[in-house]
């Protein structure tokens, strides 16, 4: 293992994932000890000129309640594996965050489960990603356009995680930070901790949105610019 990152670096990291698991605990979003979150560490590839650094991140620790705080909360990651000794175990998802900071230049990533967002997802997979047209808080992923429409992409959730991780270079739409786990969650990303949770508390919104789209009574007219199924 290479050390990509410095002490301090390691305590801000931590003391930013502990609060960041404190809000969304807070908001229930971490139900049954699911959810994960994590900081890349190490540098992004768009940052070092051309310089390649091993892919480092702190994660939460599997199994933990997150509503509560420890010392055994979090832990470090390199090319797949703890870069201290210890005896917890990272997120059984952690592939997946792999496969995101690989994919992209996130500098967190963030993974809740909400009823909301699986709900949506179970309801559009059928179009393989929800769409969401005209509403404002779509601004808050820094997309200005007027009327803007937005395509959050639902992959299918498997027992085996590397299938998902696979699917996610070509599943990853360029400006949406964020993909839907078919009945399961949401994973959101950013380029710092600020954005991220910036983003997720949009996209919690924006499916909100679309989930009483879907129960607003059939024949109730929309605007010509919605997409999806009419209710």
């Amino acid at each position: 293992m290479h050390p990509t990152y410095t002490w301090e670096q390691k305590m801000h990291a931590y003391e930013t994932l502990r609060a960041i698991k404190i809000n969304l605990a807070t908001r229930g979003w971490f139900p049954a000890t699911s959810g994960n979150v994590s900081l890349r560490l190490s540098p992004s590839p768009s940052t070092t000129s051309g310089t390649s650094y091993p892919l480092t991140f702190m994660i939460s620790a599997s199994g933990k309640d997150k509503t509560q705080q420890t010392a055994e909360d979090f832990l470090i990651i390199q090319e797949a594996k703890p870069v201290e000794q210890c005896s917890l175990k990272p997120s059984a998802e952690t592939a997946i965050h792999e496969a995101i900071y690989n994919a992209t230049t996130a500098q967190a990533i963030f993974h809740v489960h909400t009823v909301t967002n699986a709900l949506v997802s179970e309801l559009d997979h059928a179009f393989g990603h929800v769409t969401v047209c005209g509403v404002e808080l779509i601004k808050a992923l820094n997309i200005w356009e007027e009327g803007a429409t937005i395509h959050i992409p639902i992959v299918p959730n498997y027992a085996d995680v590397s299938r998902i991780a696979a699917l996610l270079p070509t599943s990853i739409v360029p400006c949406v930070p964020a993909i839907l786990l078919r009945n399961h969650g949401i994973y959101v990303w950013g380029d710092t901790a600020t954005d991220c949770l910036r983003h997720l508390e949009a996209f919690e919104y924006l499916l909100e949105y679309r989930y009483r789209e879907w129960t607003i009574p059939r024949g109730t007219k929309l605007a010509p610019s919605r997409h999806g199924p009419t209710q």
